[in-house]
């Protein structure tokens, strides 16, 4: 069964610039965190390829031993394009029997999780896997209780879960995908991770909280 990780990266970005190459305190680019933990699995038999894929050949400067290059069409990189159409274009080129899809926004999702979703989709009980954020919280949307009745709000650890998406890792067969066109099936395993593996890079303050949790808790 072949298994292959790819790592999307866009060089310039538009609500934080240059993010995925932005550096911490340390000197470490954020895109060296998954990196690093997908070579590690990869070291374990549970990967067999790595891939970046990006556009610019000057990421080649920030790849880490053991991930290649792949030089995706340069129209992917506009601000119109949607995630499904680059998984498509990877799926499309890249021949595999499972995929491992891994965003560098969200660091500090552990390799064991990783691990443990790619083992899930491998297995075949599942059709795909994701890590998530467990919430049990008073949560509103348009103007009214999402999950709660207002005359009878339940003690929250009482509440059914909601489970929110992170951005790393999205496992998925290539049948699941042709299937469906997304990254995630019918059948999906959840994995649930920690909050600080939640942290997710969109915006500048994201990026310095992130270097806060790095620098002073993970470190």
């Amino acid at each position: 069964m072949k298994t292959v990780a790819f790592v999307p990266i866009k060089l310039n970005n538009e609500r934080t610039p240059g993010k995925n190459i932005k550096e911490f305190q340390d000197g470490t680019p954020l895109m060296h965190f998954v990196q690093k933990n997908l070579v590690s699995l990869k070291k374990e038999g549970l990967i067999d390829e790595i891939y970046c894929y990006c556009s610019q050949k000057e990421v080649l400067h920030y790849l880490i031993d053991g991930v290649e290059l792949l030089k995706r069409p340069e129209e992917l990189d506009r601000k119109e394009t949607k995630g499904g159409q680059i998984y498509d274009a990877f799926v499309r080129t890249v021949v595999a029997d499972v995929y491992v899809l891994a965003h560098a926004t969200s660091p500090f999702v552990t390799s064991e999780h990783i691990g443990d979703c790619i083992k899930k989709v491998q297995s075949g009980e599942y059709d795909s896997a994701f890590c998530a954020k467990k919430i049990q919280n008073f949560l509103w949307q348009d103007d009214k209780p999402l999950n709660f009745e207002l005359s009878n709000p339940l003690r929250t650890q009482d509440m059914k879960p909601i489970y929110m998406e992170l951005s790393t890792p999205y496992v998925f067969t290539r049948e699941t995908f042709l299937k469906y066109h997304s990254r995630s099936g019918v059948k999906p395993y959840i994995c649930e991770a920690s909050e600080v593996e939640a942290i997710d890079i969109d915006y500048p303050e994201d990026f310095n909280l992130a270097d806060v949790v790095y620098m002073n808790l993970l470190k």
